[in-house]
């Protein structure tokens, strides 16, 4: 899906024209066009003027109904016999406290583990 036609789509609805959404955004008209044609790529700040000037919530530029699609339980994907690591007994403690710490870590710090667990991970 291309937001673009996606905005068009839901303007041409609602029965409004570019300069309908012109006047409640604050957007000018040529960009207006502009992102309908597919030539600019539009801010997430810009998407959400969109959708208020549209009247409906932001997930509606990016799916069709009424409400967003469901995600899917990556859990269950596993056979019942089958756990993910980590979910259980002491791996799961080990990666909870692996968690804590690395959110209490900089961001340099962090950037270093995440350079050793890649360079561990090639061997």
């Amino acid at each position: 899906m291309i937001i673009g036609d996606r905005l068009r789509e839901m303007r041409e609805e609602k029965k409004l024209s570019q300069g309908d959404i012109e006047k409640r955004t604050g957007l000018v008209r040529p960009y207006i066009s502009r992102v309908e044609n597919g030539h600019t790529v539009p801010a997430l700040q810009t998407l959400e003027k969109m959708a208020r000037a549209l009247e409906v919530p932001l997930y509606q530029l990016f799916y069709e109904g009424e409400e967003p699609p469901k995600l899917p339980n990556l859990l269950k994907s596993r056979s019942s016999n089958e756990t993910a690591w980590g979910s259980k007994g002491k791996d799961a403690r080990y990666l909870n406290k692996l968690r804590r710490l690395l959110g209490k870590s900089d961001d340099e710090h962090r950037k270093l583990v995440m350079y050793m667990a890649q360079k561990m991970a090639r061997r």
